[in-house]
């Protein structure tokens, strides 16, 4: 616990604050998080894929008010991140240019999972003691 917020609640607003910045990690580092030549919004998937990710990371900041209320919402960023990740990683192997994104986009999604998932799990089992 971190003064009156739980470490739960910590993550869901650093990991929101974070998917709300997916464009300037691309503009810094775009070989670890975009797919595609150019500028980040030179492609139209990556712009739908910049939308997903705010819109998350928004309601991951809301979430984090009241986790509990807000377990499914955070089930499906631990799920969902595992998801893309392991298809990301695939995806990487077969095509060696985009490599980059095996130390970028997928270990940084399945922190994502890790963390939330460690910390649901030891909240979960807070409430139930």
């Amino acid at each position: 616990m971190l003064g009156k917020y739980t470490y739960l609640q910590v993550a869901l607003v650093v990991f929101g604050v974070i998917f709300c910045l997916i464009y300037p990690l691309a503009l810094v580092w775009p070989a670890g998080w975009i797919w595609h030549d150019g500028a980040p919004l030179s492609n139209n998937y990556y712009a739908m894929i910049l939308g997903v990710y705010a819109t998350l990371g928004i309601f991951l900041i809301r979430a984090s008010v009241q986790p509990s209320a807000h377990r499914s919402l955070i089930s499906f960023t631990i799920w969902s991140s595992v998801v893309h990740a392991l298809v990301m990683a695939v995806q990487a192997f077969q095509q060696p240019m985009h490599g980059g994104h095996l130390l970028g986009d997928v270990p940084a999604l399945l922190l994502v999972a890790v963390v939330l998932g460690v910390l649901q799990s030891r909240s979960a089992e807070a409430a139930t003691a």
